[in-house]
Order: structure tokens, then sequence, then C-alpha cells
């Protein structure tokens, strides 16, 4: 025998209802998968340097220069290979600045000491320089200069100051504090394309042209870790990689993954992202 099973009408409704429901939270749901696959996706991995390192810096060739946890400095190409270890960085003191934004002169910089360390390519010393010879006493950050020498802002005067090698000053701008009506305390220094950027957290990117005239200001404020490679500006703030391509308005925000919250440090310079954990160092394409 066949049974016959009858419905109130309202078990129709309601079954309605619960269909549409379900559908709504069928539509909802994937939305916020989505947008983390997006914010995963802009960020695709290439590989790992395995190693136990305190700091890094990457120069314009993808040369990465690695600080392990013995105070030895290590420069690696972009295939992996070994350029050349340095095994003094602690000769002066705990190092305070690395510059490599010149792949044939690095920069070593000890503020307790105020001394300077060059390096060649492959991380032989070139050079060393006493900035309290030349009278300049507070230094923050320096930066490897167009025609080879070096930018400095010296903190006391408030100049921004082009030295040789042997630390004599070459030119200087006038007092900034006179220049811009405000103090400022740069903590990057960067030479790029007829231009030097100084960036203060707290005030943003000032820039002079090589004759040491006051040109803009870029106010990205608070960013960490800036840089510029290809024409294009490279910051971190608020958990995003933060570009800014020059001579534009263009200025683009990555939300980082979830996952990279662990790193130690990351870094975003030629289109790639540096990431600093615990085993090594992690390299992802920026897309």
């Amino acid at each position: 025998m066949v049974k016959q099973y009858k419905f109130h009408s309202s078990f129709f409704i309601t079954s309605a209802l619960h269909l549409k429901l379900t559908a709504l939270l069928f539509f909802l749901i994937p939305t916020n998968t989505n947008c983390s696959a997006q914010i995963d996706s802009s960020f695709q991995f290439i590989k790992t340097i395995p190693g136990h390192f305190v700091s890094f810096e990457v120069d314009k060739l993808d040369n990465v220069f690695l600080i392990d946890e013995n105070n030895q400095l290590k420069k690696i190409n972009s295939r992996g290979d070994s350029m050349g270890v340095f095994n003094d960085v602690k000769k002066y003191g705990n190092l305070s600045y690395l510059d490599v934004s010149n792949p044939l002169k690095i920069l070593l910089y000890y503020k307790n000491f105020a001394s300077i360390v060059t390096l060649d390519r492959y991380l032989g010393i070139r050079n060393s320089i006493n900035l309290r010879k030349e009278h300049i006493f507070s230094v923050n950050c320096l930066a490897t200069s167009y025609d080879n020498n070096i930018w400095i802002f010296d903190e006391q005067e408030y100049q921004l100051k082009k030295i040789n090698e042997e630390g004599k000053s070459l030119q200087q701008t006038v007092d900034i504090r006179l220049l811009l009506n405000e103090t400022i305390s740069p903590s990057t220094i960067i030479d790029h394309e007829n231009f030097v950027y100084l960036y203060d957290p707290e005030q943003g990117f000032y820039i002079f042209d090589y004759f040491g005239s006051y040109k803009n200001k870029l106010s990205f404020l608070h960013w960490t870790d800036v840089s510029i490679s290809n024409n294009t500006l490279y910051g971190f703030f608020n958990n995003q990689l933060e570009t800014y391509q020059l001579g534009s308005l263009r200025l683009k925000e990555y939300p980082l993954p979830t996952f990279f919250s662990s790193s130690f440090s990351i870094k975003a310079i030629n289109g790639k992202l540096y990431v600093l954990r615990e085993a090594g160092i992690d390299i992802y394409a920026v897309h």
C-alpha cells in the first residue's frame, strides 16, 4: 500500500523561505573566500633562502645581503650563488645601517663610533671613514650617491651633505629648518634618477635635486622599509604593501596575507617581496 502524506501549506512557505536563505548564504560565503584568494594571489611564491638570519637587504640586481646570528655578512646573487663574505661586521661595534643601493659599493654605518666602512662588490674592505674627524657627530642614515660618493644627513647641522671616501664635504644644503620652516629627522636616504629622497616617517618624503635645491614633498606617513626601484616607491603601512609610481597619482595598496604576520621583516624591491622568517627568507613576486 502506498502511503499518502498530507502537508500543511505552512510547510511549503517555510521550505521556500529556507531555500531562499540557503541560496543567499551560498552567494555570500564565497565572496569573502574570493576576497582572501585575491589577496593571496597578489603574491606568488618563488623560492626560499634557507638559514637563520637577523637582518638582510636587497640591491637593484636582486643580490641579497644576509647577516646571520654570528654577525657574518654574506652576499648571494639571484641564483643563490655566494658572491662574498665579510666576517668583521662587529669590528666597529653594533651595525646601525647597511646601504646596498650601489651593488659595487656597500656601506656599513656604525652610529656609536660615527664610522662608515665601505666594501667592494665581493665584500672586501675598501675604506673606512671616521666622521668625527670631519666634525660630523650625528647621522642616522646614508646612501651612495650617483657619482660614487656618499649622502648623509647631518642631524646636528640639519644639512644634507655629500662627502667623499675621506669624509670631506663636497657639497651641502642650507640649514633645512630655515629652508622648510620645520625640523625633520630622516630615517632613509635614497638617490634615484637625478633626485635625493629623504624620508621622515612622521613627515613624509622630501625631494631634492643633486644640487641641493628642494623640489617637492610626498606626504606618505608612517611607512616602514621604504625603497625605490623601477620608478616605483615601496613601503609598508597598516599591514599593507604601498606602491606609488613616481610622477603619477597612482597609489596602490596590497593587503598582506595573514600568514605574513609571523615574519620578522618584510622588504619590497624589483617587483618582489622578501619575507624574513625563522627558517629563512621567502621570496614572492608581486602581481
